[in-house]
């Protein structure tokens, strides 16, 4: 293995930032616990504490400011549009999820979206909730990967 030159740089840890659902608080807590866990587990650094929002609507708009920060790499979305009786659900999952893709496009910085939804039952968001929040940091550490 060649030694280090002295003045080699070490990668820097991608800084990541969570935007996170208020609706269903104890789904989404588990949520924000298990991508906390997976940035570490991953080598990145969660650099904000957790930004709760009402639900997922609001989360385009206050990842649009976070995505905007120097020290933001990447932001992850958590959040659960649960089934309902009208198509109110459907109809706001597909505009959050368009408006954080274009998000990402915008800032040139990934948008890892964990959002269990729209349509899922009570029963499929608690089978879910851990590997979508997990599978989200994973995507946005890739796609930073890719990008650098």
């Amino acid at each position: 293995m060649p030694a280090k030159k002295k003045n080699e740089k070490r990668p820097r840890s991608v800084r990541i930032a969570v935007v996170a659902a208020e609706f269903n608080r104890p789904l989404v807590d588990v949520m924000i616990a298990s991508a906390v866990d997976e940035a570490k587990r991953q080598g990145a650094l969660v650099t904000l504490e957790p930004l709760r929002v009402p639900g997922c609507y609001e989360t385009p708009l206050v990842a649009s400011r976070v995505i905007a920060r120097r020290d933001v790499d990447a932001v992850v979305v958590l959040g659960y549009i649960e089934r309902g009786e009208t198509q109110h659900g459907e109809v706001m999952g597909h505009v959050v999820q368009a408006a954080l893709v274009q998000l990402a496009i915008a800032h040139g910085k990934p948008v890892g979206i964990g959002i269990i939804g729209p349509g899922a039952t009570a029963e499929q968001a608690e089978v879910r909730k851990e590997s979508y929040a997990r599978a989200a940091v994973r995507a946005a550490l890739r796609a930073r990967e890719a990008l650098a």
